[in-house]
């Protein structure tokens, strides 16, 4: 047909012409679209059917829902789906959004299955109830990887598809058109058209249709993205001023640091409820808690464990909540089953936590986690590491304010936060360290102050020649001048459990000690100098104090009573010479530098060891004061010895040291007990000693119960000698009670109080039933040659006994007469 023979049909059919311009090209028809009263669409109209005038209607309500503010994202792509539907023929529109969490890129599905006519409401898809796919599974997925368009006329013939929803829904997915939203390199959704209406498959130009009409999609799509983008950038600039803030305001102390810059920016983190758990930082079991493993009593910790090898323990965990009304709770020693905990992911993140690592999860169960009915739809956790990488807590995100699940923007965020807070650690660290060094100075001043190394003066007073002459010296002769001037171990009783102290004086003592180190063979056959033998008794003797009990006599005894231990105990036949060596050493050593008050008045008085050591504080100070001397060459009695029997020595130092603690006794009764069972049930003494000499952790065992029983013997000595000791040490309570009530403010406790003095025999039982007994009644059932000891204690138990009953009846007398004199005194005659 040529052009002119179009114009001469129009000429000749004019109403035809009319009807024509009116319905494609009036106007006026257009002006009334743009006047907001467009001309009707019919829902079944196809891109084919459509005319000019209702296309051009059809973009201008895109148009119009694309500047309604009110609507969200998904309201504004729902309207061009539907839309979609009806101008390609599809059965069906659909779409995913792509994310990424721990970071790995996903695809979920956020509008499903839109038809021309559906609801928002009918096709939106609920974060716990989405079809995420991986990259690498689904036509969906592979869009989104390669960031093409994909016209699928059968997806049985293709390799990506995946009726994983069909599965679920039931339906059949026969061909499809598959597009991707993209912002730069990064792609925010994926666009499904499904089911070509009537036709076996998608056409060229339902592609064009598609791209064409996605463009509107497109748009908003990023305008969202844009405006979450900036949201977030916003967020994580507030995030960082304001835990800046708080984490430089507070220094002193992790908990309080990390409490006041979480609470601080809770605004920002778009959350219901977050909760920060802190993880003991413990490397190494003490050596008292290791033993009921060691032996079989208690299985060893098979859980998880961080990547530096700690065992992972919340011993803390402080819960945000900002839904409803907000509150804070701390949980301190949370159980396993505490809702944060029970999930696992806390404990997951701990033991797998990198720098970076994160996870992020939708949560399955749907119970409530407390009263509240708070339920747990989406958890973000991720570790706080410090500078040394380690860990040293877990912050859990819950449920995200939109109910969306937490992406990787989210992670940004937490992570950032984390990462700081971890770096912050810093700060604490400094200030930790900085205290720990002024109290290390404070005390190391006070031992200067008060203590100081053996003179030559006094050293000479012991070997009785002077300087020159001891260097000039060979070591066997110094040994033989020295073994003249010792006494002799019998005259003054040095084997006998009942020895006494009171007849030789302080100096007599010092030589009674060195003779203790021949008596077992150590100076020979550790090459220990006479000098520096000498200097580190006497040192030893200086460095305690002239308290009312705690003194170098009691340090003495307590030296004196291992010595008989081993050697009249029989004991000696589970230990090495060098062993025997090193308990004696360290039983001479282990009240140095007492101050006359335990360790409660230490921790009351905040006193400098007090912040020191967090527990046991006595006795470590006492171990690093003992420990000190060996740093000195001159005060070194091991000093001839190799690297590892030095080690050795070192670490028998701090067992039998620290187990002088009372507040451990507890502790290892019941493993002491066990072992002197065993051995009963044995036939032969070959067998009791390979039992005990080739385990040293049982070794350890007897070894601590051996300086209680050393530490406490003064209770197992005869009573003349006994009733003096207990006055001193009550005179030494009754100074600490003193202190307490002057200086303290408080009121002491009875054991403590002078005005209760009189109770001192009653006491005196009670110390001997709740603490004494056993020990020396399961050494004496233990090694026969040690009942002596529980004989002098049960002596001592019936003196005691018998004041305490007298005590009883003079206070009863007492309570009688003044009941009597508040009988006559009373009126009489009165009528109640």
């Amino acid at each position: 047909l040529s052009e002119g023979w179009g114009v001469k049909y129009l000429g000749n059919n004019p109403q035809f012409a009319k009807e024509y311009f009116d319905k494609k090209l009036r106007v006026e028809v257009l002006g009334e679209v743009f006047k907001g009263s467009p001309a009707s669409i019919q829902e079944s109209t196809s891109f084919n059917e459509m005319t000019q005038v209702e296309e051009s209607a059809l973009i201008f309500e895109l148009l119009q829902s694309m500047q309604d503010e009110a609507a969200s994202m998904e309201a504004v792509v729902h309207r061009s789906l539907r839309r979609l539907c009806q101008l390609l023929s599809a059965d069906r529109c659909s779409m995913f959004i792509c994310r990424s969490r721990n970071g790995i890129p996903e695809v979920a599905s956020r509008l499903l299955n839109v038809t021309p006519t559906s609801k928002l409401e009918e096709n939106l898809v609920s974060p716990d109830k989405e079809a995420i796919f991986p990259l690498d599974i689904g036509i969906v997925g592979w869009v989104a990887h390669t960031k093409k368009s994909f016209n699928v006329p059968d997806v049985t013939k293709n390799s990506h598809f995946s009726d994983f929803l069909d599965k679920q829904t039931g339906y059949t997915t026969k061909n499809m058109l598959a597009m991707p939203i993209t912002m730069g390199k990064e792609v925010l959704a994926v666009m499904m058209a499904v089911n070509k209406v009537n036709e076996p498959e998608f056409t060229k130009q339902d592609e064009e249709v598609f791209s064409k009409y996605l463009s509107f999609v497109s748009f908003v799509l990023r305008q969202h993205h844009m405006a979450y983008l900036y949201n977030i950038e916003s967020r994580k600039v507030q995030v960082l001023l304001w835990s800046a803030n708080k984490v430089f305001e507070e220094l002193t102390d992790i908990e309080r640091q990390f409490h006041k810059a979480l609470y601080t920016i809770k605004a920002y983190l778009n959350c219901e409820r977050y909760s920060i758990g802190l993880l003991d930082m413990t490397k190494e079991k003490e050596f008292y808690d290791e033993w009921p493993i060691k032996l079989g009593e208690v299985q060893p910790y098979k859980g998880p464990k961080t990547p530096d090898g700690r065992e992972i323990i919340f011993y803390k965990i402080i819960d945000y909540i900002l839904h409803g009304k907000e509150e804070i709770k701390v949980i301190q020693t949370p159980p396993a089953d505490h809702w944060s905990l029970v999930s696992g992911l806390p404990t997951y993140v701990a033991e797998h936590g990198f720098v970076s690592f994160s996870a992020i999860i939708i949560y399955q169960n749907k119970g409530p986690v407390d009263e509240t009915g708070w339920i747990i739809q989406n958890v973000l956790s991720l570790p706080i590491v410090n500078k040394k990488e380690d860990i040293v807590g877990v912050v859990t995100f819950y449920n995200r304010k939109d109910a969306k699940p937490f992406d990787e923007y989210d992670e940004q965020i937490t992570e950032i936060l984390t990462q700081f807070l971890g770096w912050s650690l810093l700060n604490t660290d400094t200030y930790e360290k900085m205290n720990k060094l002024e109290n290390r100075r404070d005390i190391a001043y006070e031992m200067l102050m008060y203590q100081t190394k053996a003179t030559t003066g006094e050293i000479e007073s012991i070997l009785k020649l002077n300087t020159n002459i001891i260097e000039d010296c060979e070591e066997k002769q110094l040994i033989q001048i020295l073994k003249e001037e010792l006494p002799n171990p019998k005259d003054v009783e040095l084997y006998e459990f009942h020895f006494s102290d009171f007849p030789i004086t302080e100096h007599g003592l010092i030589k009674c000690g060195i003779q203790l180190f021949f008596e077992i063979k150590a100076v020979e056959k550790f090459k220990v100098p006479v000098e520096v033998l000498t200097r580190w008794m006497y040192t030893v003797r200086k460095g305690y104090r002239s308290v009312t009990y705690h003194n170098w006599r009691h340090g003495f005894n307590v030296g004196q009573t291992m010595f008989t231990l081993l050697m009249t105990g029989k004991l000696k036949k589970y230990y090495t010479d060098l062993e025997a060596f090193a308990m004696i050493a360290a039983a001479f050593c282990h009240d140095i530098d007492h101050r006359g008050t335990n360790n409660l008045y230490q921790m009351k008085s905040a006193s400098p060891l007090a912040k020191l050591h967090g527990s046991s504080i006595l006795e470590r100070h006492h171990l690093e004061f003992s420990k000190t001397l060996l740093h000195d060459e001159s005060l070194n009695i091991f000093q001839n010895l190799n690297k590892r029997q030095y080690e050795t020595v070192i670490h028998l130092f701090e067992v039998a040291i620290i187990a002088t603690d009372l507040a451990l006794y507890f502790k290892k009764r019941t493993m002491f007990q066990k072992i002197i069972d065993t051995c009963e049930k044995m036939e032969t003494e070959e067998e009791v000693i390979k039992y005990i000499s080739i385990d040293p952790t049982k070794k350890e065992v007897i070894m601590a119960m051996m300086m209680t029983g050393c530490d406490l013997s003064a209770i197992t000595k005869p009573w003349e000698i006994q009733s003096q000791v207990a006055l001193m040490v009550a005179n030494e309570f009754w100074e600490q009670g003193d202190l307490e009530r002057t200086i303290l403010q408080q009121q002491p406790i009875p054991m403590m109080d002078r005005e209760k003095g009189d109770e001192l025999p009653k006491l005196q039982v009670g110390f001997i039933d709740f603490v004494c007994t056993f020990v020396y009644k399961e050494f004496s059932r233990f090694h026969k040659e040690i009942t002596p000891m529980w004989d002098g204690l049960q002596n001592n138990r019936v003196e005691w006994k018998s004041r305490a009953d007298e005590y009883d009846e003079k206070m009863k007398v007492i309570e009688e007469e003044k009941k009597k004199q508040e009988a006559n005194t009373a009126p009489k005659g009165e009528i109640f």
